[in-house]
């Protein structure tokens, strides 16, 4: 039987894309490793492998479309000895309607012709069962359930024959759980004013509408989670970088005949990773019902691309020389401007740093990027005045950090610990090469 490709979950978060470019055309013939397509995620576009051998038979996704979910049937592929006429002629539109609008009426689903294959079917667990279109409709017009089918073909996948040779009963009931929701639970989270209403509030004033791309709508989405469900707290300490400039100087000057060049950013990244080995239990991640201790320092780092940003994360930061962190954080920031990265470059790690001083930002708050527990604001360093040890009245070059912590997560002792630990680190940079 014909084999439906899939949209694929090209990182463990993805839940939906978009089908940029075909790179093959009903008719052709591939094996499994070629290029097929090339799906844009919400930060970078991938190119998608045929994983078994065949002929594409029909293209179900146009090229362009946006919102495919994960899972959707995107083309189909004969084995050998199929052909065009063994795929149903309802699969195409059924299968795009349900990948790019998912909120159709219900009444339109009543109104569809009895000839339509049904959309995919899903077992009492959620999961997804796989069936060809002609088994669905079969299935529909018989009353059976194809979640409690055996499927013969590829892959288990319900096929024509498993279902004339089933008996009819009657499809399971779905949890009474499911269909009732309390009051609270029901209660949709505020998502501010309509965009009807906001255009009306504007209805006589210039101006051009951008439509949101796929990293805008998850940066909107996921900030406006963090700060909904994240109980922020923030610690604020100013760092004396003197004694790290001097050493940063005199390290520029003896790697010079390497190319290398070290940032202060470089020293604050491995000053983090340190401190995060110095207090353990501020080195986690919340996950829902529990918190995961983390035995590494895996520390992301932002980077401003045009229209939006990308977190790189350095993982084991702590065990890497400041020459090497130099060199991944260059490359991880070149391939991000670029959209270059791979989903793994740039997801996970337990804490996050944001740099604005080099546009002379003195001071800011960020905002905790989950299931991250915390995040340094790193301001500009600015000379001051400041009161020595010894009481007397020196000029010193002074950078403000704040730190916005999950207090899921941290406490208030902990996340200052870690702090204390930072600004240490920072202000004797010599330790930590120790």
């Amino acid at each position: 039987m014909p084999t439906e490709i899939l949209m694929p979950a090209l990182s463990p978060t993805m839940e939906e894309g978009t089908l940029a470019k075909w790179l093959v055309k009903e008719g052709d013939t591939v094996s499994s490793g070629d290029l097929i397509a090339e799906i844009e995620t919400d930060k970078a576009t991938m190119e998608f492998e045929a994983v078994d051998e065949g002929v594409i038979g029909k293209i179900l996704i146009a090229e362009g479309s946006e919102g495919v979910k994960v899972n959707t049937a995107i083309a189909v592929l004969l084995e050998d000895g199929e052909s065009a006429g063994d795929i149903s002629s309802s699969a195409a539109p059924a299968a795009t309607a349900a990948a790019v609008n998912e909120a159709a009426p219900a009444a339109s689903e009543a109104a569809a012709p009895a000839s339509s294959a049904p959309a995919a079917p899903a077992a009492a667990d959620g999961s997804r069962v796989f069936a060809s279109p002609l088994a669905r409709r079969i299935a529909a017009d018989k009353g059976l359930d194809l979640a409690a089918l055996q499927g013969s073909g590829p892959r288990g996948r319900v096929v024509k024959a498993d279902v004339i040779n089933a008996t009819a009963a009657p499809k399971a009931a779905a949890p009474a759980a499911a269909a009732t929701v309390s009051a609270p639970a029901a209660a949709a989270a505020p998502t501010g004013m309509s965009a009807d209403i906001v255009a009306k509030m504007y209805a006589d004033r210039d101006y051009d509408e951008v439509t949101l791309d796929g990293m805008r709508k998850t940066i909107a989405a996921r900030l406006t989670e963090a700060k909904q469900t994240i109980p922020h707290f923030y610690l604020r300490r100013d760092i004396q970088l003197d004694a790290l400039l001097a050493f940063r100087a005199q390290l520029n000057a003896q790697l010079a005949g390497r190319g290398v060049k070290l940032s202060v950013n470089d020293f604050i990244i491995k000053a983090v990773a340190i401190a995060l080995q110095q207090v353990p239990e501020a080195n986690a991640v919340w996950a829902g019902d529990r918190v995961l201790q983390m035995k590494s320092s895996d520390v992301a780092v932002a980077v401003a691309i045009e229209g939006g940003l990308f977190t790189p994360v350095l993982q084991d930061a702590d065990m890497k020389s400041l020459s090497a962190l130099s060199a991944q954080m260059k490359d991880m920031a070149s391939r991000a401007r670029e959209r270059k990265l791979a989903p793994s470059e740039y997801q996970g790690g337990s804490f996050a740093i944001s740099n604005l001083g080099m546009f002379g930002i003195d001071n800011f708050d960020a905002i905790v990027n989950p299931p991250h527990a915390g995040i340094l604001a790193v301001g500009a360093g600015k000379k001051q005045p400041v009161v020595g040890a010894d009481g007397e009245l020196k000029v010193a070059t002074v950078m403000s950090v704040t730190m916005s912590v999950d207090h899921r997560v941290i406490d208030g002792a902990v996340g200052a610990n870690l702090m204390k630990a930072i600004v240490e680190n920072l202000e004797n940079p010599v330790a930590m090469l120790a």
